[in-house]
């Protein structure tokens, strides 16, 4: 498949009265946006043709619904008094921009090196993000917002599932909620893995669906951890980052693993 195949199946399945969609040939990508509100998404296609090679018209089908969930949020009037149980914390790359599409300044914190923690109002099928602007209007204040987040980041399951290689327990968290990765917020759940592993713990955050968890008891499984984690990278619909972490005494440190190498100190 090209990049034209995949516009022509985008702009059918996307094709309403009330939406324009335009194409920026330069940059390969496809531009929605709602005629009445000035507000719209955009799709990189060449990231999404990769996708599209290894998952085949899923990957087509996810970003239909990604795009339509997300085009209907902007028609949501959205408050954060009266849906403070519906407010969490989000994981994303530090490259991540710090401003929306009006130009009003997103409310974050600095994670690691990697990560920046932004703050959502989850609205069922979508969510959005906070901005200070908001927070201004509703006379509340960022640490109100980041207790509540974290609170309600508590009362959030964690299913893990174990797989073992080479001696090596790894452990996933894919509940497909929106916020596996931001649960490496969770203190509680970080210091519980460290209690429950053999060897050193790593925790790996490659997208927003999933959360890994690595009880690394040789070289083996630092190689195993790195490759699975750029794989997860490569397929997420939100890439984080591709870099694991070391937890030990409460910090997360990324880390960079060569290939059959364990990290150095």
């Amino acid at each position: 498949m090209e990049v034209r195949e995949i516009r022509k199946q985008l702009e059918e399945k996307l094709n309403r009265p009330e939406w324009t969609l335009s194409y920026d040939h330069k940059e390969a990508k496809l531009r929605i946006e709602d005629k009445e509100l000035k507000k719209g998404m955009t799709i990189a296609l060449k990231p999404l043709l990769a996708k599209v090679e290894r998952l085949g018209d899923r990957a087509i089908s996810e970003m239909v619904h990604y795009v339509q969930t997300g085009m209907a949020a902007f028609k949501k009037q959205t408050t954060i008094k009266g849906n403070e149980k519906r407010i969490f914390p989000v994981i994303r790359a530090t490259s991540f921009p710090e401003e929306n599409r009006d130009g009003h300044r997103l409310l974050f914190d600095e994670h690691t090196a990697e990560t920046r923690v932004y703050y959502s109002l989850d609205l069922g099928d979508s969510y959005t993000l906070l901005h200070e602007q908001q927070l201004s209007r509703e006379e509340m204040s960022a640490k109100e917002i980041r207790e509540m987040a974290l609170f309600n980041l508590r009362s959030l399951s964690e299913p893990l599932k174990a797989d073992k290689v080479a001696g090596n327990t790894f452990y996933f968290l894919n509940s497909n909620d929106g916020y596996d990765a931001s649960r490496i917020l969770n203190e509680s759940l970080l210091e519980k893995m460290s209690q429950k592993v053999e060897g050193q713990l790593a925790v790996a955050a490659p997208h927003q669906d999933v959360l890994i968890f690595a009880d690394i008891v040789n070289e083996r499984g630092y190689d195993v951890l790195a490759q699975v984690t750029m794989q997860f990278y490569a397929q997420g619909r939100i890439p984080i980052t591709a870099l694991p972490f070391l937890y030990e005494d409460g910090e997360l440190e990324p880390t960079f693993i060569l290939a059959q190498r364990k990290p150095k100190e």
